[in-house]
């Protein structure tokens, strides 16, 4: 988070206005909360959007707001840092009245928390905000030894259009790589950023959130969490990238952009070859993003996502959290069907 700042990707400027939290006892710090004060909804990937336009509709201010997460990262993960023998109990109270006194200071219509872990999700139970239920795909290491073990637990129809896939892309004479630290040459850090912007671009008309100070320091700063997939032609020329971040768990895919289309190159680069690279690794879970029904039939299990949101209008927190109660039975449902359109065998 400090290089998303200090790149000035993430400043007031930009509508994220640090209001970073750090509690301390007898002059030492025992708790740490990322708080931004916001005046959009971008870059957050749990939308509420319909949120802010009912506000809108009704002559009420739905910004600024307060947020509590790591910027433009749909990825569950720690919010909370603590010292060593500190629990969620012993700060919460202290960061809840702080936080109550900036959105009374600033007069913010609500606090979100998004993405939160397990154990502050649970410290947070006794605390009075909505929770929202969403869903992503994630790939699950079942001690694979080979991507050709993990695809034989795929029915053979299944299985063979994904092999299908990935013989369209060396049909097209294309040299695929993955780049992990030192490799990831400064040539291949400014061609991501040109295929970053391109895709925002086709997107949404802007040029992304991430400037390319940020790119250029985080492969300085994180080179050895960082993996990156490349595709060439058969002159050398750079076709397409993806960035994947990892730790001793899990691969994060978050980043990809091509100057020309390929077929099947987005699902070799962004999954089959982030599969192999987990599978190498030991790696128990692969988190490709946010959103993406084409995961499931590439073996992409729905998990349900977790936020928390405190709304201070009394009347618009009825209705949210009516709605919420109904976008989780929703939810709840879609992901019962979708397991269905998973390609493994049914002995699996």
């Amino acid at each position: 988070m400090s290089l998303l700042e200090s790149s000035g990707s993430v400043c007031a400027e930009t509508g994220w206005e640090p209001k970073h939290l750090l509690l301390e006892q007898d002059g030492k710090p025992v708790a740490a909360l990322p708080l931004y004060l916001k005046n959009h909804s971008w870059g957050e990937y749990v939308f509420d959007w319909s949120w802010a336009e009912a506000y809108q509709n009704h002559g009420i201010a739905y910004y600024p707001k307060l947020l509590t997460a790591v910027p433009f990262t749909p990825a569950t993960g720690p919010r909370l840092g603590l010292a060593s023998e500190i629990s969620p109990s012993d700060v919460l109270p202290s960061l809840l009245n702080t936080i109550q006194e900036i959105a009374e200071h600033h007069d913010v219509s609500s606090w979100h928390l998004l993405f939160p872990d397990q154990q502050l999700t649970t410290a947070m139970n006794g605390v009075e905000m909505m929770r929202r239920t969403g869903v992503q795909y994630h790939w699950i290491n079942d001690n694979y030894g080979d991507f050709n073990d993990f695809t034989g637990t795929f029915s053979s129809r299944k299985r063979k259009n994904l092999h299908r896939e990935r013989r369209s892309v060396a049909q097209q004479n294309l040299h695929i790589q993955r780049l992990t630290s030192e490799n990831i040459t400064p040539d291949w850090w400014e061609f991501f950023y040109l295929m970053y912007q391109r895709t925002y671009l086709k997107r949404n008309g802007t040029g992304g959130y991430l400037t390319q100070e940020f790119f250029q320091q985080l492969g300085q700063v994180m080179c050895d969490q960082l993996m990156m997939t490349v595709a060439q032609d058969e002159a050398g020329n750079k076709i397409a990238a993806a960035l994947f971040f990892y730790d001793s768990q899990t691969l994060y895919g978050r980043y990809w952009g091509c100057i020309r289309e390929c077929d099947s190159l987005h699902f070799e680069l962004c999954y089959y070859q982030g599969v192999e690279f987990a599978i190498e690794l030991g790696l128990s879970r692969f988190d490709a993003g946010a959103q993406g029904e084409h995961k499931i039939k590439r073996g992409f299990v729905p998990v349900e996502t977790c936020s928390l949101h405190w709304i201070k209008h009394p009347e618009f927190s009825a209705a949210i959290s009516r709605f919420l109660t109904q976008e989780k039975q929703h939810i709840t449902h879609y992901i019962l069907e979708a397991k269905q359109q998973l390609p493994y065998r049914s002995d699996k």
